[in-house]
This record gives structure tokens, sequence and C-alpha cells, in this order.
């Protein structure tokens, strides 16, 4: 009986060790998206991790979460089994809920594993195309001649683009009205209607109006002239140190093994790496580039910092 005894016992610890040592990822992987699907961040996670999930051998779901500013995904990845099968997709609406939310259920920073980017998304000023505006030079004079009657058009509140404008605002020097809109349709709309004179948005899902010349881009919002828009003109020539972007990554939760985030990083870079991925999202007006850990983390703390100054002087309250 003691022999028996001894050899389960032999045996599980053998299982056990069996089971600890089992290669990651044994099992299908889930990435919590907060955002409904079709938008541009959602499309492009699920280009990159297609791509990323041949590499794992495991395919990778995308779960859509939309809802309460990016929290309910947040909240459930922060609370996950940190095993390295529930990931969440992330980009500036991780930076910014601390600072929109009086109170968030976990800590940015603190209850996360970051693991990489990998895209980054233009904004850019845009004009109708029967606007007289053909630069930022133009809508500066326009605001500076005419104050508080400028309409500058932007999707909600907190948003990254809501929040570029303001930045323009005071980077600028000048007075001028933020309309927020609850959808980059109504802020199109708006622009054709005459409602709004101009407007900041994401180039990516407008790539195709801009393309028919039915939207004018006066300057986009990066540091450096746009891979997806070579000839556009940059804001912060005219307007200098004036600089935003949007971009999107995967984060685990805390206490992911240090493994299982270096295997997951490798395999996004590769699928960056890959010609066709690259071509799909460039063509769709995305930047595809990757952060170690330790740059993603730095990106959404500096993020913060920034907006933080941007939403104090813009006095948008917490919710």
């Amino acid at each position: 009986m003691k022999a028996v005894r001894s050899t389960l016992v032999a045996v599980t610890a053998a299982a056990s060790v069996a089971f600890a040592q089992a290669p990651y990822p044994s099992k299908p992987i889930r990435l919590l998206v907060p955002y409904a699907p079709g938008g541009i961040a959602d499309l492009s996670a699920r280009v990159v991790m297609q791509k990323a999930a041949a590499g794992l051998g495991q395919p990778v779901i995308i779960e859509n979460r939309p809802g309460a500013g990016s929290m309910v995904a947040a909240n459930t990845v922060a609370k996950a089994n940190p095993d390295g099968y529930t990931l969440l997709l992330i980009g500036n609406s991780s930076a910014l809920a601390p600072l929109l939310f009086k109170s968030l259920p976990y800590d940015v920073l603190a209850d996360f594993t970051y693991i990489s980017s990998f895209a980054f998304f233009d904004i850019a000023l845009i004009a109708g195309k029967d606007s007289s505006f053909n630069s930022v030079r133009d809508v500066l004079e326009y605001a500076k001649q005419n104050p508080g009657k400028l309409n500058v058009g932007t999707i909600s509140i907190g948003t990254t683009q809501h929040l570029a404008s303001e930045l323009f605002k005071t980077s600028a020097g000048v007075s001028l009205q933020t309309v927020p809109y609850k959808s980059s349709a109504e802020v199109l709309t708006a622009l054709r209607s005459g409602d709004v004179q101009a407007a900041f948005e994401i180039t990516a899902p407008i790539m195709g109006q801009i393309a028919s010349g039915n939207i004018k881009v006066l300057g986009v919002a990066s540091s450096k002239p746009s891979p997806a828009l070579p000839n556009a003109p940059t804001i912060s020539a005219t307007v200098p140190g004036f600089a935003a972007s949007s971009w999107s990554g995967v984060e685990a939760p805390a206490r992911t093994a240090a493994a299982v985030v270096a295997r997951l990083h490798r395999e996004i870079e590769k699928a960056l790496a890959d010609p066709e991925v690259k071509q799909k999202l460039v063509a769709a007006g995305v930047e595809p580039r990757s952060s170690t850990p330790e740059q993603t983390w730095a990106q959404i703390d500096a993020d913060m910092l920034k907006w933080k100054t941007v939403i104090q002087q813009a006095r948008i309250e917490r919710q």
C-alpha cells in the first residue's frame, strides 16, 4: 500500500512538472478589444494578430468588448489569470482613462504587463474640398482675425482627436471652438455643410476621401512626415512643437511570466516585419511599428503626462 501511495505521488508530481513545463501557448489566446468591430484599431489588430498566431501555433481570438471608456475590457484583463492567454488591445485610451474618470477598478501602470505596440495612426487637420483654407497658416490667420469664430470638429470629448484640437488651440495661441460629434461620419458631414470649418481626424479611416479629393489635408499632427501622406506638411512646421497621434499595442495582466511576454513580443515583431502585413497596414494609413515592453510602458506614462496638462487647460471634468 505504501509503495502504491509512493507511486501515485511520484506520478502526480511528474504530471505537475510536465504541466508546468508545457510549451506556451498550448491553447487559443484571447485578445480583448475595447472597441466595436470595424474600426481601424480593431482591423489593424486582426491583421497583425492573425500573422502572429501563425508563429505562435495557436489561434488568437479577437473579442470585442466596447463600453465605459475601455474600462470593461481592461478590468477583465487586469483580473485575469496571468498565464498569457488573456490579452488586451491598448492605446491612447489606456493613458487617458485615469485622466477622464474619477476612479478606475484597476491601476493602468501597475496592474498590467506591457508587451508591444504594433500600429501608429496619424491625425490630420483637414478641411472640405471647397474650403478657402489651403494650409495650417490659413487656419491660424482666420482664427486670429476672427477670435472664437473658428469651429473645429472632432469626435467625442476626451478622444485624442478632441484633445489634439485643444492642444492646437493652446500651442498656436488662438481662440477657437472645438465642436465634438458622436462619430467620424458626423464630423465629415459637419465639414461638408460648413457647420465646422476644419476638423482633426485620424487619417486611416478617411484615406479614401482624401484620395478622391473630397477632403484637403492641411497638415499632419505627427512630428515627422506621414508614411501614408508623404506630401502633406506637418503642423509643427507652422506651430513648433505641436504633435498628436494615436497608437495601438498589446498588454497582459501583471505578473505574466517574462518568457511568455518575450514570446508574444517576438511574434508581434515578426508579424510586423512580414511584407504582406506591412503592405496591408500602410495601405490603410497605418504605420506598423513595434516597441519593447519597457518602451510601451514609457509610451503610456508619457501620454498620461502630456494629456493631463491639455485636459486641465481645456477644463474637461472627470466623469
